[in-house]
């Protein structure tokens, strides 16, 4: 019997052997994509997915051959009696040049390594390269009064220190670009814009970042002065039978529903999407000034509308809408063909919802020109036009109800009043004066 007992534990032990092992798991180790540098203090977080829990965790930084711990931390050991089905955890910590100033600017590594809390203890581990930063960046901005109003653009130089990956200008919630100054010239500009609807107790802001989460920033100095604050019209309107039934059939064909709620829907939802559509064209700049004087309007064109006029949509006597037209509404003879504003490469020349048959032009540093409601294009994208060149026909297509050119332009993204661009005096005021433009007088 006593032999028999033997045999069945002999036998047994392995098994249980195999089964602990068999429910033993590793760590899954996890950093945020965005953690890519260290700097004096930077917040870290490091996931660790582990059934049975974690035993320990290590985070190492690694640099020129040597190895400095950053953070640990650890639970008692379970080896027969572990816990299952435990969530994920994570750890958060700071470190950095202050919490070990061993570290030095440069190239190193970042290693976190978890421990599972079963029978077999198995590591899981995860390595990055990460840039160390002990240097924040630091500004200096130009000391000029900036005179502004709502729907206007505006130009800010200024030079960045330190270690430093991004930097522009902020206004409100909008994030404007910086580039380098033209033929070489030291430090940075931005072009940027202060939004129709912007609060004007918003105040433009210059900033620098690194990816160690580092910031820095500098407000401007704003002057709005009353005299210059556009007053944006009022009108109503009408929604003829016609021009609902039109628009819904252009810009939804094979809809169905109620024509009025189709026609709000074009008209906000639509407009919507269509406007981001071209706010994404910003990324289909070039760094470089395309053009070299002042940008003109249509010409032999009455401005029927104006930029940020607000519209509200009557139809049968009651009101359905209320939109924002950023734009001026060009009117010429009919089917007129349609100038250039400026000297710049088409970057957009397609069919855009409202905007029917639209093209815009880019002219360098992410300002742009649009144009829509045209009844022909005759450019393709990536072509370059000239200033005056006709680049196709005015129509009414999209959300138009009669033959003109819609026109507008856009900074980084954001529409702006156009008149600006077209004073020679207020270009060499407010941007030649600050950044070089070749070719400018």
């Amino acid at each position: 019997m006593r032999k028999v007992l033997f045999l069945v534990i002999a036998a047994l032990v392995p098994l249980l052997f195999a089964g602990l092992l068999l429910f033993s798991d590793t760590p899954v180790v996890s950093i945020p994509s965005s953690i890519v540098a260290l700097g004096p203090a930077t917040p870290l977080t490091v996931g660790v997915d582990d059934p049975h829990g974690v035993r320990e965790v290590h985070v190492w930084v690694e640099e020129g051959g040597s190895r400095y711990e950053i953070y640990q931390a650890s639970s008692p050991a379970r080896r027969l009696q572990w816990e299952r089905h435990q969530p994920p955890v994570t750890f958060r910590f700071i470190a950095g040049t202050r919490t070990t100033p061993q570290l030095k600017d440069g190239k190193a590594r970042l290693i976190a390594e978890a421990v599972s809390n079963d029978f077999r203890g198995s590591t899981g581990a995860l390595e990055r390269d990460i840039t160390v930063i002990s240097r924040p960046p630091a500004l200096r901005v130009d000391p000029e009064q900036h005179y502004l109003y709502q729907g206007m653009a505006d130009v800010v130089t200024f030079d960045v220190s330190g270690y430093w990956t991004d930097a522009g200008v902020r206004v409100g919630n909008e994030t404007f670009r910086s580039w380098p100054m033209p033929e070489g010239r030291p430090g940075r500009f931005s072009l940027y814009a202060f939004a129709w609807n912007m609060p004007r107790s918003e105040v433009p802001t210059v900033y620098a970042a690194n990816p160690a989460g580092t910031e820095v920033s500098s407000p401007l100095t704003v002057v709005f002065p009353a005299k210059e604050q556009p007053h944006y019209t009022a009108r109503d309107i009408t929604v003829s039978e016609a021009f609902l039934q039109k628009v819904i059939n252009e810009l939804d064909p094979g809809g169905t529903g109620d024509p009025v709620a189709r026609f709000v829907k074009i008209n906000s939802e639509m407009r919507r999407a269509n406007n981001q559509t071209l706010a994404d064209l910003r990324n289909k700049t070039e760094a470089r000034f395309l053009w070299s004087q002042p940008f003109v309007q249509q010409k032999n064109s009455q401005v029927e509308s104006h930029f940020a006029d607000v519209r509200t949509y009557v139809y049968n006597g009651k009101k359905i809408d209320q939109q924002v037209h950023l734009g001026y509404d060009l009117a010429s003879t009919k089917n007129v063909g349609v100038e250039a504003s400026n000297d710049g490469r088409v970057v957009y020349a397609a069919p855009l919802g409202i905007y029917g048959n639209c093209i815009v032009v880019d002219h360098g540093y992410g300002l742009q020109s649009i144009y829509g409601h045209l009844s022909r294009i005759e450019v393709h994208e990536g072509d370059m036009v000239k200033r005056g060149q006709v680049m196709g026909r005015s129509g009414d297509t999209g959300m138009a109800g009669g033959d003109h050119i819609h026109f507008t332009m856009q900074l980084d993204g954001v529409q702006i009043d156009p008149k600006e661009w077209f004073d020679a005096h207020w270009i060499r005021d407010h941007v030649a004066k600050r950044v070089a433009i070749p070719g400018f007088q």
